[in-house]
């Protein structure tokens, strides 16, 4: 379990205080809105150590921006692939180059003068 940096910070700070000197600090120097957490130990998670201000990074608001583009991005993982027809593009007149020409022997599609021509059509090399 790894302690967050804020709060491996106050440790040393907070050692030498008991609980009660902690809660007396808090509350006198906390403004009633600001929210705290509970620090529970280690070893009895059920013992609460103290309550401290929670750190200001949680306390921001959440800028649209960011969480506009973090929806975007994740629904795209639930794509379905799609097409007209089921052999959608595997209907090119792609052919071996053979051996003897230095390129890998993946179906190639055929003629000039486009980008296209001579790439590689359908072969999966991974």
């Amino acid at each position: 379990w790894l302690k967050p940096i804020w709060l491996r910070e106050l440790e040393p700070l907070l050692s030498h205080l008991t609980h009660e000197d902690l809660d007396a600090a808090l509350r006198s120097s906390m403004a009633t809105s600001r929210p705290v957490v509970s620090v529970y130990t280690f070893d009895n998670p059920s013992e609460k150590k103290c309550t401290l201000p929670m750190p200001v990074v949680l306390t921001s608001g959440l800028r649209p921006d960011l969480v506009r583009t973090v929806h975007r991005d994740m629904s795209k993982n639930k794509r379905q692939a799609y097409a007209l027809k089921q052999k959608s593009g595997y209907d090119t007149a792609a052919e071996s180059w053979g051996t003897g020409r230095a390129v890998a022997r993946i179906p190639r599609v055929p003629g000039g003068g486009t980008h296209r021509a001579g790439q590689g059509a359908f072969g999966n090399m991974c």
